[in-house]
């Protein structure tokens, strides 16, 4: 398998993931909408931010686990294979109808008007599911012969690159995307569809081999 092959299935998964409505979708909206852009342009870098640095923990953890301990790579393997199954079957079986983006909690967002990129990436690291999605997600799209550490946190990057994107998409084009986002009929796609990739993925991962 060259590193080309999981870094295209990589990107398309994540690509989907991002452009799904979720708490940092929420936090940025929000900001553009009730602070104006060059406010949102600080919490989007602060968001990425936040998943570098979940991201540089879980590789060096990663890295760590799956150099040193068969046993860990197995019990890594088997809990990734478990949230991505549960996550996937709630997307499938209880799709969301409705996405806000007055969703965020005010108090972290309101107070002050200095320090927009620190709230990004404080709402971000606050959320634990960043780093149980990495842990769970990230493993299987690392080739056997590439060194996990750097490799793991590359898969981060990119992440970040495509939320960045993602984030540049809504602040060009604010309002019509929020319409569009507000659709039930379109979070219920993209949730299932999200649910389908998470499902096949842990189908994947659980018939991985070290």
């Amino acid at each position: 398998m060259t590193i080309a092959h999981p870094l295209l299935s990589f990107v398309l998964a994540a690509g989907l993931m991002t452009i799904t409505p979720g708490l940092d979708t929420a936090i940025v909206l929000r900001t553009a909408t009730t602070e104006g852009a060059a406010r949102a342009v600080q919490v989007a870098f602060g968001v990425v931010m936040g998943c570098l640095i979940w991201g540089g923990a879980v590789a060096l953890g990663l890295g760590a686990l799956i150099a040193q301990s068969e046993v860990a790579f197995t019990v890594l393997k088997w809990l990734g294979v478990g949230y991505l199954a549960w996550m996937g079957l709630q997307l499938i079986l209880h799709p969301r109808t409705g996405f806000s983006t007055a969703a965020t909690s005010g108090s972290r967002l309101d107070g002050g008007r200095s320090n927009w990129f620190w709230k990004g990436m404080a709402q971000n690291l606050l959320n634990p599911k960043v780093g149980v999605f990495y842990v769970s997600f990230l493993p299987q799209f690392v080739p056997p012969d590439v060194s996990v550490a750097p490799y793991t946190f590359l898969l981060a990057a990119i992440h970040g690159a495509l939320g960045l994107a993602w984030f540049a998409a809504l602040l060009v084009a604010t309002r019509p995307l929020v319409r569009v986002l507000q659709r039930p009929s379109v979070i219920r796609m993209l949730d299932r569809l999200t649910g389908i990739v998470f499902i096949g993925f842990g189908v994947k991962l659980a018939l991985s081999r070290r």
